[in-house]
């Protein structure tokens, strides 16, 4: 017998409080304390990384609904009040990566720290956070990929309770949420290692590092989703914004390298710049 997943976590009060909803939240919390102990060790204060939240996460939500909305607009013109009920999913995550970062600039520019060091105090905790965060999607059955057998979901040696609930409508798919999730995984280590070299990476570098790793693995991952978000005809917005995200970054690192005058990530305590 399948064991499939129930989406709802528990009921407090009458409330249904989803899995995908607690999941997020865990991702976000954790997030924020790994980026608060960044913080202390780069000179800034906790309260930094608190603060910023208040201005963040409410950005960040509203542009990863807005995103999926703006692109999903058929799905809403009927019924507008739908578009504020996100506890079945509809989060996209480069349109909270809009709202978040419009939110950080301002920010930095009211409390006269340096954008770029923020980002990457920020950048390898946000893909953890990413990285569970499609576990969120899991729990709700989406974010998946094409048909597939259960043979070949058993040949990838994953757990039973993934497999089981990779069977959609009494078909099995692949599960591109958990590639994904391993990629940011991945993208965390790696992020945290190049950032802990001393004199390696400059200071941008971990964000734009974080921007190139992730849009990459997104490209080719988003290709094989069922549930991809469509700009025009058959162009995935996903896989649109990747290439220009990709590619952006890569610029940016090579014309602030021959620039010369961008000081390295410092992680040494107290030592962090202030932007002018």
């Amino acid at each position: 017998m399948l064991g499939q997943v129930n989406p709802v976590a528990f009921n407090l009060f009458g409330i249904s409080v989803y899995w995908y909803a607690v999941i997020i939240v865990s991702g976000i919390v954790l997030a924020v304390w790994l980026s608060s102990r960044e913080a202390v060790r780069v000179g800034l204060k906790e309260d930094d990384v608190i603060d910023f939240m208040l201005w963040g996460l409410p950005s960040a939500i509203i542009g990863a609904r807005l995103y999926y909305v703006i692109f999903q607009w058929q799905d809403y013109v009927d019924n507008p009040i739908e578009i504020i009920l996100t506890r079945n999913g509809g989060l996209a995550i480069y349109g909270g990566l809009i709202g978040g970062g419009l939110a950080l600039f301002f920010f930095t520019r009211h409390r006269f720290i340096s954008t770029w060091t923020f980002l990457d105090i920020a950048a390898p905790s946000v893909i953890l956070a990413q990285a569970i965060g499609r576990w969120g999607n899991f729990m709700n059955h989406e974010a998946y990929g094409p048909a597939t057998t259960r043979g070949f979901l058993e040949g990838l040696h994953l757990p039973k309770f993934i497999i089981d609930n990779m069977n959609i409508d009494g078909t099995y798919h692949q599960p591109t949420f958990l590639y994904e999730s391993v990629w940011n995984v991945l993208g965390f280590v790696v992020l945290v290692l190049l950032r802990k070299k001393k004199n390696f990476l400059k200071e941008g570098e971990v964000v734009l590092s974080y921007v190139i790793w992730y849009s990459f693995g997104r490209f080719f991952i988003e290709g094989m989703r069922t549930d991809s978000l469509y700009a025009f005809g058959s162009i995935r917005v996903s896989q649109l914004f990747s290439l220009v995200l990709f590619f952006g970054a890569i610029a940016i690192l090579i014309i602030r390298r021959k620039k010369g005058s961008t000081p390295f990530y410092n992680r040494e305590k107290g030592t962090v710049k202030k932007a002018d």
